[in-house]
């Protein structure tokens, strides 16, 4: 992901340094939109993939025109509605885009003032774009998580399936984030007293209240803290050890950490290899050393391994019974080994 990721970092610079320049629709477009749209691998001057004000005529509107369609293999893949960067993306905006995506082909649409990239598709109801976003990228916030899932939009990678099969569940984890992010600031009555009634014997005064409202503060970051302790005394150790495989029966369950990387790993797999092999057959069994990606639940059927424990992560990939390491940078990097993943799962495709 070396190139997207040097191309984010430009444009962060660029929205950081010269922000107050952006405040127009246009001015986003020039300087961030189309850009970003380049750095995802698609040809910006070619009217035929990046098609600029393109007419999608709704019921009772004519002459309804979307800022982009964006056309991978000549089909109308995503629809972006721009704003300025200093437009606060709300539900006027979104329903611009909603009436957009109801009449054409598009699976999936973009809302941006040039700073959030806001990420719809139609998860809840078929051809009809949903309220909220399942993925959300900003430009002066993000991290390697986030730069993986912005990677399953370059043109190179693109995969409808793969997207979607992903999609719903970083919808909730969204819509949980930005939940638990605000009551972490300013926990709401309703929160406190729901966390009240779990903690307190008796009638809610008050000054319980009050005192429950900033216990909970406090216990957001403490939490917060000691998982990250946790998590770095579980690397410290990890990278301490041998690189000698462990058998996942000999570990009790108090030593392994199952960590969202490897879940989010685990299902990016399972997009990659599921028009090889039903994906329900594909799941994981987390060991201390690695995090095994099993057909069947079988440990004769190694689909791949994640060496995620240390410092520099690895994929296991398999070519036989003999496993070889590869280094990845972010989760992205698993896309550029598919066909491995494939080749190892067709392997397995006869064996139900």
């Amino acid at each position: 992901m070396a190139g997207l990721e040097t191309s984010v970092k430009l444009l962060a610079d660029r929205v950081q340094k010269h922000g107050e320049t952006m405040a127009t629709e246009e001015a986003a477009k020039t300087s961030v939109i189309l850009p970003f749209l380049q750095a995802l691998g698609f040809d910006v001057f070619n009217p035929s993939e990046v098609i600029p004000e393109y007419t999608a005529d709704a019921v009772g509107k004519k002459g309804e025109k979307v800022d982009y369609a964006v056309c991978i293999d000549d089909e109308i893949k995503i629809l972006i509605e721009c704003k300025g960067l200093a437009t606060q993306l709300e539900t006027k905006q979104l329903s611009q885009l909603f009436r957009y995506f109801t009449v054409t082909n598009a699976k999936f649409g973009v809302l941006t003032n040039g700073r959030h990239f806001r990420f719809y598709s139609d998860i809840d109801e078929p051809n009809k774009l949903d309220k909220k976003p399942f993925f959300t990228f900003d430009l002066l916030n993000y991290s390697q998580f986030d730069l993986a899932e912005l990677k399953k939009f370059q043109k190179s990678a693109f995969d409808v399936d793969g997207i979607l099969a992903n999609a719903e569940r970083l919808k909730y984890i969204s819509a949980v984030k930005v939940f638990l992010s605000s009551q972490m600031e300013e926990p709401s009555d309703k929160f406190v007293r729901a966390i009240a009634s779990e903690v307190h014997d008796g009638r809610i005064t008050s000054h319980v209240r009050i005192t429950i409202a900033s216990a909970i503060k406090t216990a957001f970051k403490e939490v917060i803290r000691d998982s990250v302790q946790t998590r770095l005394s579980t690397a410290l150790q990890s990278s301490s050890e041998s690189e000698g495989d462990e058998s996942p029966e000999q570990e009790t369950e108090s030593e392994i950490v199952t960590t969202e990387e490897e879940i989010e790993a685990t299902m990016i797999i399972r997009a990659i290899v599921r028009e090889t092999i039903d994906g329900r057959r594909v799941g994981m069994r987390d060991a201390k050393s690695y995090c095994a990606v099993l057909v069947d639940d079988n440990n004769r059927k190694p689909l791949a391994r994640l060496h995620f424990n240390s410092q520099k992560r690895y994929i296991g990939l398999f070519d036989g019974k003999r496993e070889e390491r590869i280094p990845i940078s972010d989760l992205g990097d698993i896309y550029n080994h598919s066909e491995h993943l494939r080749a190892t799962a067709r392997q397995y495709a006869d064996d139900a």
